[in-house]
């Protein structure tokens, strides 16, 4: 027969024993509800980050194409393939335009650019037009475009009407109802820049 041994507590043991289990127990849930708060937490800074970067993505992208990279030596306008898709049958032209926001290009001297365009058996020219801030416009065309990249450069000394390259306001590319042979069509202009 096993004796039963008894322990005997006073009061004040008894009141620490029981504090002791509520404040291990207290601090289990606490350290519990703490983990799943930060969890919870994380979910929604992960959610957060998430919204940002797409929302960047939708607003910043689509502009910044138009944004015109500067260096010492270059600007570029156009780093990707821009399409020029016309339908002359109820216009007379279309038009695309770069606004140069009164960019100084004194310092340059050529105009570059890639072409092709689509459909080889259109017989197309390309209307390039440069106007600057005080109204001096002056124009060349690019005749015989051909179905795989092109690389041209102008010189300025081309654009005979601008006398004044420091206060530039638009570069456009137009395509006229009597230079091509088909009312519709694509062409893909790329990597538009300036050069010194």
């Amino acid at each position: 027969m096993n004796p039963t041994i008894y322990c005997v507590m006073d009061k004040k043991d008894i009141y620490e024993h029981l504090a002791k289990i509520y404040l291990d127990n207290s601090s289990v849930a606490t350290t519990k509800k703490k983990q799943e708060t930060f969890e919870d937490y994380r979910l929604f800074i992960f959610i957060g980050i998430a919204v940002v970067v797409v929302l960047g993505l939708i607003f910043i992208v689509p502009f910044s194409r138009n944004r015109a990279v500067h260096t010492e030596n270059l600007i570029v306008l156009a780093p990707d393939p821009v399409r020029l898709t016309y339908n002359l049958s109820p216009a007379k032209k279309e038009i695309y335009s770069f606004d140069l926001q009164k960019a100084n290009l004194s310092k340059f001297s050529i105009l570059g650019f890639a072409l092709k365009k689509n459909h080889y058996a259109d017989t197309i020219s390309l209307r390039v037009e440069v106007t600057n801030g005080f109204k001096e416009k002056s124009e060349i065309y690019i005749r015989e475009i051909p179905t795989s990249w092109k690389e041209y450069r102008i010189s300025f000394s081309e654009f005979k009407s601008i006398t004044d390259w420091s206060e530039m306001s638009s570069l456009s590319f137009v395509i006229e109802e009597w230079n091509t042979k088909e009312s519709s069509g694509e062409i893909l202009v790329d990597n538009v820049r300036f050069f010194k």
